[in-house]
């Protein structure tokens, strides 16, 4: 099948630049952030598109962040030229969901409230092939990836394990996706994603003092740091084994968490690599980095003001939001 052509982006590309003054950037962050109370902040949002949801419940306000993210990846699907770009951002939903599944058994009432809506399959129709062993309306990699899990559960009692399973599982679908799309700048982004998860990986590890099998287990394979690389962070320690590659500085800061100093900085610091790899997007005048970068853009709003909602709530002032706040695309 023939490649995307990035003129086929004109339109949407356009689209988006005119949609991008209506993200939640820097600005209307610090005016939330600013806000004396959660009601104040919330009412920044309605510039975004948000609905006002000044005294909304915990609940309303995660329904509207739900809607919200639903609304947006369905438009994009309408809009893509490919429709894989907002299929790669859904698989984390169908992840999630099949994460809630097999380590709710036990509690199959509560998991419900826990499955999104977001990914590529309903949360009922994923719960009903979980329920039944009927995985017909399940994309196999998914179907599959579930299956082991819960044999791992069965097997182990360990949702740890567990997750991992389902980890590399979905980092695989990822990286397939990408690979058939019209630019390796997905593909960029999904290996960044996966070196910081097993910088992460490796980093909990070694602050935990577990055993280099748990890292074993956890390393997930396609990253630009080889799974042999990162396993030797048991030895050469994680700054040395990240030392020239794009996380340098996060592994410093990983060096320092491992070694018992807080983690605050070190996963703050991961979040903003990749919210820095997206801002190349913002030198192309059209193509699909644009729609890749904006995707990633709208869920990060989204992760930001539920932070700033929550943190007013618990009581939090602008100076301690601000430290836990990553960076914004725009």
């Amino acid at each position: 099948m023939s490649k995307v052509k990035s003129t086929e982006y004109l339109f949407l590309s356009t689209y988006i630049r005119a949609r991008e003054n209506a993200l939640l950037g820097e600005k209307r962050l610090e005016q939330m952030v600013e806000a004396p109370d959660c009601d104040e902040a919330a009412k920044v949002l309605v510039e975004c598109g948000f609905p006002d949801l000044a005294g909304a419940s915990d609940a309303q306000l995660e329904e509207a962040f739900s809607a919200r993210r639903a609304a947006y990846l369905d438009e994009m699907e309408k809009l893509c030229p490919e429709k894989q770009i907002v299929t790669a951002f859904r698989l984390k939903y169908d992840y999630h969901n099949a994460k809630v599944l097999v380590k709710g058994e036990a509690t199959p009432d509560s998991r419900e409230r826990l499955l999104s809506a977001c990914g590529r399959v309903s949360p009922q129709k994923l719960s009903a092939a979980y329920a039944e062993d009927s995985w017909q309306d399940v994309p196999e990699p998914l179907a599959q990836a579930i299956r082991e899990a819960r044999l791992t559960m069965a097997r182990t009692s360990n949702p740890q394990l567990a997750d991992m399973g389902l980890d590399r599982a979905y980092f695989a679908e990822l990286l397939a996706i990408a690979g058939s799309l019209s630019t390796d700048f997905y593909t960029g982004y999904a290996r960044l994603a996966i070196d910081i998860a097993n910088l992460r990986s490796a980093v909990r590890c070694l602050r935990g003092h577990m055993d280099e099998g748990i890292l074993r287990a956890a390393v997930v394979p396609g990253g630009n740091v080889s799974e042999q690389s990162v396993l030797r962070t048991y030895t050469d320690g994680v700054a040395e084994v990240f030392h020239d590659h794009a996380l340098a500085k996060c592994a410093e800061l990983g060096a320092q968490a491992a070694a018992g100093a807080p983690l605050a900085g070190f996963e703050l610091a991961c979040d903003n690599a990749l919210t820095e790899y997206l801002t190349a997007a913002k030198r192309v005048s059209f193509g699909p980095e644009v729609a890749v970068a904006y995707v990633a853009g709208l869920e990060a709003e989204i992760t930001a003001a539920r932070m700033v909602l929550q943190g007013k709530r618990g009581g939090l002032g602008p100076d301690a939001l601000r430290e836990r706040l990553r960076a914004c695309y725009v």
